[in-house]
């Protein structure tokens, strides 16, 4: 029985399915292995870890395996996905391919039709594919300048919403829910925190923000709609590029921020179609690593 391994490897978590032929054997997730953001010291911890575990629990040599996808931020670049594949094949035998997250996510929605997926995890990005089977994407450029309605952009947008409030003594409740989340006691810590180089996880402040928001609090509320816009601002950038003469769109929504907000999910369906009256939002989020999982038999099998 040939064993093939689909690995997700996010900012914040990795995931990884062990899978034959036909099914899904096990998986396993550990911390985050996005190389230029944690180093590769981290990233190789979490991709043994997630390995080893999902193998573990599937009673799967590593050594057995047939072939190994991962989807990973940055995969474009040489220097990152000879560094990710070196890092796998310490681990498991057989064809490992290395390509971007959003690659896998757009496996996941829509097999090698046609179709738009938007991921907001850490990053953010758009990608798409049309039936011609030309690619584009929007966003995903890094934290500093790009991702757009993404757990790190919440959490900024988040400090610095709580931070005008404080200015024009609007009331909420999102500064303290910020203080506390983060263990300090003063704006004085806030600001040096904020600003501090290199920057807080402001992914980490996603829990806060939703809780916030759903307690009430129309501050975070309007971070989190603001989130929505501009993801489906991002989707709506690679529909005009891809899609401009074409019919019906399907558009597929995959990562944490979608998984975990739904005020995020309703309002970016909702603008999305309103502003492109033939794109049909699929209601499910998908799971990148089955995309992965995928390309992995795939590859194996062409390998071969």
């Amino acid at each position: 029985m040939a064993i093939y391994l689909g690995i997700d490897g996010g900012g914040t978590k990795t995931t990884c399915v062990v899978g034959d032929e036909n099914a899904v054997l096990s998986s396993a997730t550990a911390g985050g292995s996005n190389i230029i953001r944690s180093g590769q010291a981290q990233a190789r911890e979490s991709l043994h870890q997630a390995i080893r575990k999902a193998c573990t629990a599937g009673k799967v040599d590593p050594r057995s395996v047939a072939g190994t996808c991962i989807g990973v931020a940055g995969a474009a670049r040489r220097e990152v996905s000879d560094t990710i594949r070196r890092l796998i094949s310490e681990v498991v035998s057989g064809e490992i391919e290395v390509v971007g997250d959003m690659v896998i996510a757009l496996d996941a929605g829509f097999d090698d039709g046609p179709g738009v997926i938007v991921l907001a995890g850490t990053g953010s990005i758009a990608y798409g594919r049309n039936r011609e089977g030309t690619t584009a994407r929007a966003g995903g450029w890094g934290f500093a300048i790009s991702d757009e309605g993404s757990g790190h952009w919440i959490g900024r947008a988040a400090v610095a919403a709580a931070m005008r409030a404080q200015d024009t003594k609007q009331s909420s409740d999102l500064l303290s829910a910020i203080l506390n989340a983060w263990k300090i006691t003063t704006i004085d810590d806030l600001v040096r925190k904020a600003n501090a180089s290199p920057p807080p996880d402001f992914s980490g402040l996603l829990p806060t923000v939703l809780s916030t928001a759903e307690a009430g609090d129309e501050l975070a509320h309007s971070v989190l709609a603001q989130s929505g816009r501009e993801l489906a601002r991002l989707a709506k950038m690679v529909i005009g590029r891809l899609f401009a003469q074409q019919g019906a769109v399907p558009v597929a929504m995959g990562g944490s921020v979608f998984r975990r907000a739904a005020l995020v999910r309703d309002v970016f369906g909702h603008t999305l179609e309103a502003e492109c009256p033939n794109v049909a939002v699929e209601a499910a989020v998908v799971e990148p690593v089955k995309g992965a999982l995928k390309r992995a038999r795939r590859l194996a099998k062409q390998g071969g």
